[in-house]
């Protein structure tokens, strides 16, 4: 995935002259051929993301459009005032890049962790919400995200646990869940993002389940959250971020006025990780591993 948002991203510098691409001291190999390609178009804001964002902020209000890199614990959560002030208010096309959204940096500890991005940045007017599930979501999410004119949070979890999707996607639409696969229609569909989405398809093709990926987080399509309910006895939704604010939340927000129906949020519990240690400790820790989520489905289903 992380080649994917690479090449996206050089092909679109390559083809307008104004993106620019803004990095807080981070991702130098993951550079490599935009800063061989594009030299002119590469700023390194140094460790100060704060006054990395409002530089983009400006940049773009002069007609350049700016693409804002970094951790996901830093960018959006160190620079939610400046997301919220510089960029949204005023509709700026700024496309804010949260890498290593998640679990992902498990091993530097509670400060690189990021389970709270999507609650912030869907609270924030104005401001698009992506979350890509592999390669082929990201490429079209890049293209959405430049092509939207207009301030977007693009948040990138963990990229090698491959595709969910047989191949490129024509069209990213906003807020539109996509299918990725059709399960039985007398239990429980998933609605997954990002790094779930692999463990959704997992988990469902042993149990029959249908599965839909929500590459767009904000907007979030009701029509389609509400056609998920339908077509099944109930609702799960999987994520690599807090139950609180994410897209359980978003989800349960729209069913409980279009369509109740039971849900079950599967996400990080409300507390802090007690523990370093790999991603897929960290996933283990909080009940997000495999084995976790097949036993907490497993019960919902025996009890709906």
């Amino acid at each position: 995935m992380r080649e994917a948002f690479s090449n996206a991203l050089v092909r679109l510098a390559l083809a307008d002259p104004k993106v620019l691409l803004l990095t807080g001291d981070h991702g130098y190999s993951l550079f490599d051929e935009f800063r061989r390609r594009c030299p002119d178009q590469y700023i390194n804001a140094g460790i100060a993301e704060q006054n990395m964002v409002g530089m983009a902020a400006g940049l773009a209000r002069v007609g350049f459009r700016p693409f804002v890199y970094g951790l996901a614990a830093f960018v959006p959560i160190r620079t939610v005032e400046q997301i919220k002030l510089d960029i949204a208010h005023d509709g700026l096309p700024v496309v804010l890049l949260g890498d290593g959204a998640g679990f992902v940096y498990s091993h530097l500890g509670t400060s690189h962790q990021s389970t709270e991005d999507i609650a912030c940045t869907r609270a924030i007017p104005g401001l698009e919400v992506l979350s890509p599930a592999d390669r082929f979501e990201m490429t079209a999410s890049m293209d959405y995200a430049y092509a939207t004119n207009g301030p977007v949070y693009l948040r990138m979890g963990k990229s090698d646990r491959g595709d969910v999707h047989a191949g490129p996607i024509d069209t990213l639409t906003s807020g539109r869940l996509l299918k990725v696969r059709a399960g039985r229609a007398d239990r429980p569909g998933l609605i997954a993002t990002g790094s779930m989405v692999r463990t959704a398809a997992d988990v469902a093709a042993a149990h029959d389940l249908s599965v839909w990926s929500a590459p767009s987080l904000k907007p979030l399509s009701a029509d389609d959250v509400v056609a998920a309910a339908l077509a099944g006895s109930g609702l799960v939704t999987l994520e690599e971020h807090s139950v609180l604010g994410g897209l359980g939340a978003a989800v349960t927000e729209i069913t409980s006025e279009r369509q109740p129906v039971r849900v079950l949020r599967i996400g990080v519990p409300d507390r802090f990780s007690e523990h370093c240690g790999t991603h897929a400790y960290l996933l283990q820790e909080h009940g997000l591993d495999r084995i976790a989520v097949e036993r907490r489905i497993d019960e919902f289903v025996t009890s709906l």
